[in-house]
C-alpha cells in the first residue's frame, strides 16, 4: 500500500476524485495518507475532514518559500508519502522541495504542455483559438508546467464554447487522467527515455 499526500489551496476538485477513486479501488494499493493546505479555510481541507482524513493547514503568509517548503515536507515526510500530488496547489515549489521527492511529485494543469502554462491556461487557450485543448499530468521539476508528460487528454474546442464551458470540460478530464498517472507511476511500470514517459 502507497501512501499520497495531496497539497492543495482551494476547493480541491481533483483531491475528490482522487479520494473517490482511491476509495473505489480505481487508484490501486494506495491510502491518502495526508491532505495539507497553505490556506487554512480551503475548501478542500473541510471535504478531507469529512471523508476521514488527515487534514493539516501550514499557512504560508508571511513565510518565505523554502522555509514553508521546510514545514510541508516535514509533515509529508511524517505521514511517510511516497508520492505527492498538487491539486490546485498555488505555490511554487522551491527545488530543494523537489529533491526530496525525485519523480515523485505530480501536477495537473489544464491545458496541453507545453502550450499554455502558468496561470488562466484554459482562458488562455480560447483567447487563442485552438480547436484542441485538454489537461497534463507531469512530473514536477524545478521549472513551472515543465517536467515529463505521464498522460494527457485531448478534447475538441466546440463553436459554442465558451472559456466556462471549455473549462467544466476540460475538468472533467483532469479527473480522469489524474487517476490514470497516479496508478502508472505507483505501479513502476514505466521508464524515463530523455522527457518521455514509457509504459514497461
Amino acid at each position: 500500500m502507497k501512501n499520497i499526500g495531496i497539497l492543495l489551496s482551494g476547493r480541491g476538485s481533483n483531491f475528490e476524485a482522487i479520494a473517490k477513486n482511491v476509495a473505489t479501488g480505481a487508484v490501486r494499493n494506495a491510502h491518502i495518507a495526508v491532505v495539507i493546505s497553505n490556506k487554512p479555510d480551503a475548501g478542500g481541507l473541510e471535504t478531507a475532514r469529512k471523508l476521514g482524513l488527515n487534514a493539516v493547514a501550514i499557512p504560508s503568509k508571511g513565510k518565505d518559500r523554502e522555509s514553508h517548503d521546510r514545514e510541508v515536507v516535514a509533515a509529508l515526510k511524517q505521514h511517510n508519502v511516497d508520492l505527492v500530488c498538487l491539486a490546485g496547489y498555488m505555490r511554487l515549489l522551491s527545488p530543494w522541495f523537489v529533491q526530496q521527492f525525485p519523480q515523485r511529485i505530480l501536477n495537473i494543469h489544464p491545458s496541453l504542455l507545453p502550450a499554455f502554462p502558468g496561470l488562466e491556461a484554459q482562458e488562455q487557450a480560447f483567447a487563442y483559438g485552438v480547436k484542441v485543448a485538454g489537461c497534463t499530468v507531469h512530473f514536477v521539476d524545478e521549472e513551472l508546467d515543465h517536467g515529463a508528460i505521464i498522460v494527457q487528454k485531448a478534447i475538441p474546442v466546440l463553436d459554442s464554447d465558451d472559456e466556462h464551458t471549455l473549462a467544466a470540460r476540460i475538468l472533467e478530464q483532469e479527473h480522469i487522467a489524474y487517476s490514470e498517472a497516479i496508478n502508472l507511476v505507483l505501479s513502476g511500470k514505466f521508464k524515463t527515455a530523455g522527457r518521455r514517459i514509457v509504459k514497461t
